[in-house]
């Protein structure tokens, strides 16, 4: 998936974070030197009051965070939010098995290179006992041997690419130390578009489609989805086109997705999204709908970003604003949205609290931070987050450690306008979800 992101006027959390305590504390380091070892070191087995850091069993638990361009982009920023957010409650909840817990942030910067800069000095300078986020899939695969080295659990939390996991089922004992929390992989993206189709196409006037995929590598996934299985739904695919990375004129696509009858154009896509939306509705708006997995709709401020022009477009996400999912939704929206200025989550916001909560349960049921005991915890949990039940493929899966895709808890909005005039997005797919009823673009 692709960082889509805008400068606002809020303070960075990244600027925020309490003084570290001082010196290097490098795990594989301080092990072979015969040194006391730290907190975090892999291996070391025991209940949480028995394990000691460097300066005894008080040392805070430390999450890391990895994010891209926490300060000025919409995607990075949610995850350090929704980090806090977690390490917030965790803290009034007596942290975790009564010792205080805290967060480091490391910012990949949109690179594979930074990002494992980052994962290196989060683990080795900042003592990190677990890491989370990570948003562009091809930061996160620069990872995966740091990860294995480390032999730290990290929980993924925004990117989508299949390939980790596969990695931790070909290679199990090597890199069973990476989890995604979220969101689904891009393979199981594509399963979303085809369980959508097949479930709402026929109701909502969908019935003949022009599968538009950016071609960019997080896309390859879906598409093999799309031409295995969207025929199994009884939709026409009148039109199919992987076009070209970088498309910021879709006039001669939409062109011939008119010529071909389709009623939609149904998209994937990140990064041309906004310029996709835009040549759909102006000059003139086209006779077909609009929708599908397109990342910049997910941000809760597109509606006002793009002068309303994504009013009646489709797209999927983990969570909404409006949406309870869960128990846990809205009490997590509101606690963003009170320490945050009133904005609101986007979908990384939710996965990474998610994340920390999870990692947090698991440590309070071993009474370890060892990750070999942590492991199995986690490939048997059955976890309630705020975007749905949390659990994993077990490890013979060929998506091992990976979110499970479950159908029903699938969330695909469309962008309506409430009576004072502002853009919401409402849930229309799963129904037991919905929040309101498709409307047809009034010019169809």
């Amino acid at each position: 998936m692709h960082e889509c992101g805008g400068a606002d006027n809020e303070p960075s959390l990244a600027t925020d974070q309490r003084t570290r305590r001082s010196g290097l504390q490098r795990r594989h380091v301080l092990a072979t030197a015969g040194s006391a070892v730290s907190l975090s070191t892999a291996g070391c087995v025991g209940t949480l009051g028995s394990i000691t850091g460097g300066s005894g069993s008080e040392d805070p638990i430390t999450i890391g965070v990895l994010a891209p361009n926490p300060d000025s982009d919409f995607i990075g920023r949610s995850i350090v939010r929704g980090a806090q957010v977690a390490v917030n409650e965790l803290q009034e909840a007596d942290g975790i098995g009564g010792r205080d817990v805290e967060m480091v942030v490391g910012d990949t910067n949109s690179s594979p290179l930074e990002a494992r800069r980052q994962y290196q000095r989060l683990i080795l300078e900042e003592d990190a006992d677990v890491t989370v986020g990570v948003f562009a899939s091809e930061s996160l695969m620069a990872l995966m041997d740091d990860i294995a080295e480390q032999q730290t659990i990290h929980l993924t939390s925004g990117a989508a690419t299949a390939e980790a996991s596969r990695l931790v089922s070909e290679q199990y004992d090597k890199y069973k130390y990476h989890f995604r929390a979220g969101p689904t992989n891009n393979y199981d993206l594509g399963r979303t578009q085809v369980d959508f189709i097949d479930a709402m196409g026929s109701d909502i006037g969908w019935n003949s489609l022009a599968v538009l995929v950016e071609d960019y590598q997080w896309t390859s996934e879906p598409w093999t989805v799309y031409q295995n299985q969207l025929a199994d739904t009884g939709a026409d695919v009148v039109m199919q086109e992987r076009y070209p990375p970088a498309t910021d004129d879709f006039s001669g696509i939409y062109d011939e997705v008119q010529a071909a009858g389709a009623d939609v154009a149904f998209i994937t896509t990140a990064h041309t999204g906004t310029a996709a939306l835009l040549d759909w509705v102006t000059p003139q708006p086209r006779p077909f709908a609009f929708g599908g997995i397109h990342v910049p709709m997910q941000l809760p401020g597109y509606y006002d970003m793009v002068g309303g022009a994504c009013r009646f477009g489709v797209g999927q996400s983990s969570a909404t604003a409006t949406s309870t999912l869960t128990d846990k939704t809205q009490p997590f929206v509101q606690a963003y949205q009170n320490q945050f200025n009133g904005n609101k989550p986007v979908y990384t916001g939710y996965h990474t609290h998610d994340a920390i909560a999870l990692f947090a349960n698991a440590v309070e049921n071993t009474g370890s931070l060892d990750s070999d005991t942590l492991i199995p915890e986690l490939e048997a949990a059955s976890f309630t987050g705020t975007t749905g039940t949390v659990e994993f493929y077990d490890k013979d899966h060929e998506f091992a450690h990976d979110l499970k895709y479950m159908r029903d808890e699938t969330v695909y909005f469309q962008w309506q306008e409430n009576d004072e005039g502002e853009g919401v997005q409402e849930i229309i797919y799963p129904e037991k979800h919905a929040t309101s009823e498709y409307i047809t673009p009034p010019w169809l």
